[in-house]
């Protein structure tokens, strides 16, 4: 054991023991999402991770990444198991099967880095800084390939653990999340490389750690500090707070319809109504007499964006949408959107046909993808991009990049999870797609949480889980397009790249004398 380090970073340490440092690491991790944010975490987490990666075979640190990611995401999604049990007599046996199923699929990306890393550091080892970048570009490029891979499902992305620090999120606009997870991992993981580092390398990296923490800090609070004059927009959301259970229970529409017309028509004054995902549940513009009522809560101008399945018939039978449709006071549908990226056995079964699996949803069939992002022209209203629940968590992958929009509209039904900390996870990724795309986020959740979101991620109201109410406020205004709205994920490569060339410029200064503690012995 090299003097003065503390005993966990041994290089006695058996893989087992490896395994269960970076197992409770990865649990760490959701401390420091929402709803918690203890910012204290991502170096101790991301830090043991680092440490425990020393001296490893490349089949040995997949395991040990897959030890982190199975704590990272065990505990991170566990509350999907609460969708099981909306029907528990027929789901709820899968719950925890399911819930294990997944986490243990998703630690493969984290496997995946650890390994990448640990292979990188055998055949060219380095240590101090150049280690860092070389670890935080490996997690970057794995979690980005988690957004992306059979469909994708980038929730809790690293860069999330700075959501509710105003300065710290700010560098999303430039690079986007991904980028800004490759900033936190780095930063993130000094301690750990000051840890293992040669006492005469240690004053660099504390000198990088300080300035980079300051850059950060002050870059974002500049951009934060500039204020977005707001829209003379009214808005009313609706939280009807239906739970999952009664919402498509036989006779429950009309209640429901009630309830929804009941809390719009309070007093006070709004031009554009807003409710949340499938708020009426059932085909909406198939049903007159619906129509006809909520038109009547739409006098002068008055527009509603609201969430309804809608059905088209066709030759190859009847086919299935989850809408967000604009109705005035003719009752007719002005426009609407159909949600694209649809969520694995929610609203489609994979591979069906070989998986003996239903949907958890109600539904005579499985949804079709509508054809992608798209800007909805309303009357009297700034421009609008529409993403349904799930679509929102996809950075780069909400607006339309022909027709930028003013604003986004997402309308969301997250019942199936309760009170757990999935709603909150969820708000998180609105807030930073606001960031990144310099547009507000307005969100309309049937149980919450509904929010109104500024260009610069800030929630300027809300209705939290379980409250049932109206949220009458103005829209905020839009900010320039950011970078990162105009380039997408090439703003990440351009970030990745320079680290690859910081790290070749400082490899030709010669070996660090700590990079023997990034070798390739197998233990």
């Amino acid at each position: 054991m090299k003097p003065g380090l503390p005993q966990f970073v041994s290089e006695d340490l058996n893989l087992f023991q490896r395994m269960g440092l970076a197992l409770a690491a990865g649990g760490l991790t959701v401390l420091t999402l929402p709803p918690f944010s203890w910012l204290i975490a991502v170096p101790v987490a991301f830090s043991v991770l680092f440490i425990v990666l020393r001296n490893i075979s490349t089949s040995r640190a997949f395991l040990v990444g897959w030890a982190f990611g199975l704590g990272q995401f065990g505990i991170g999604i566990s509350w999907i198991a609460e969708s099981f049990y909306v029907d528990a007599e027929r789901f709820g046996a899968l719950a925890i099967p399911a819930v294990a199923g997944l986490s243990a699929g998703l630690a493969i990306f984290p496997g995946m880095a650890a390994m990448l890393f640990a292979a990188i550091m055998q055949r060219r080892a380095v240590g101090g800084i150049a280690a860092g970048l070389l670890f935080a570009t490996c997690w970057v490029a794995t979690e980005w390939l988690r957004g992306h891979v059979l469909t994708g499902f980038p929730w809790n992305l690293a860069a999330y653990a700075l959501v509710d620090y105003a300065a710290l999120r700010q560098p999303a606009a430039w690079v986007g999340s991904y980028g800004l997870g490759f900033l936190t991992v780095f930063i993130g993981i000094l301690p750990g490389v000051l840890t293992v580092a040669a006492p005469k390398r240690r004053a660099p990296v504390l000198v990088l750690f300080a300035v980079a923490a300051a850059g950060f800090w002050v870059g974002g609070a500049l951009r934060s500090g500039q204020d977005v004059p707001p829209t003379d927009v009214a808005l009313r959301i609706v939280q009807g707070n239906v739970p999952q259970v009664e919402k498509w229970v036989p006779g429950s529409r009309q209640r429901t319809l009630e309830k929804y017309l009941g809390l719009s028509a309070q007093p006070g004054r709004f031009d554009l109504l807003l409710w949340p995902e499938t708020a009426f549940p059932g085909f909406l513009d198939e049903d007159a007499a619906a129509r006809a009522r909520i038109s009547a809560a739409l006098p002068d101008g008055r527009i509603l964006l609201t969430g309804a399945p809608d059905r088209v018939e066709g030759d190859g039978g009847t086919r299935y949408f989850n809408t967000v449709q604009a109705y005035d006071g003719s009752g007719e549908v002005l426009t609407g959107y159909a949600k694209h990226h649809l969520v694995p056995f929610g609203e489609y079964v994979p591979l069906k046909g070989w998986l003996p699996i239903e949907r958890l949803t109600e539904g005579l069939g499985d949804f079709t993808p509508g054809p992608g992002p798209r800007t909805l022209a309303i009357p009297g209203a700034p421009l609008v991009a529409v993403a349904i629940c799930y679509e929102i968590i996809f950075p780069g992958h909400v607006v339309d990049d022909l027709f930028r929009p003013d604003w986004i509209f997402n309308a969301t039904n997250d019942a199936w999870f309760g009170t757990s900390i999935g709603p909150e996870q969820h708000l998180a990724s609105a807030r930073m797609r606001a960031v990144e795309e310099g547009l507000p986020v307005v969100r309309a959740a049937n149980t919450g949480i509904s929010a109104i979101i500024d260009a610069n991620g800030n929630v300027v109201a809300r209705l939290d889980t379980g409250e049932t109410g109206t949220i009458d406020a103005g829209l905020p205004g839009a900010r320039t397009p950011t970078p990162y709205a105009r380039f997408g994920d090439w703003t990440l490569l351009v970030l990745v790249f320079g680290c690859w060339v910081f790290g070749w410029l400082a490899s030709l200064l010669g070996r660090d004398p700590d990079a023997r503690h990034f070798g390739t012995e197998v233990s």
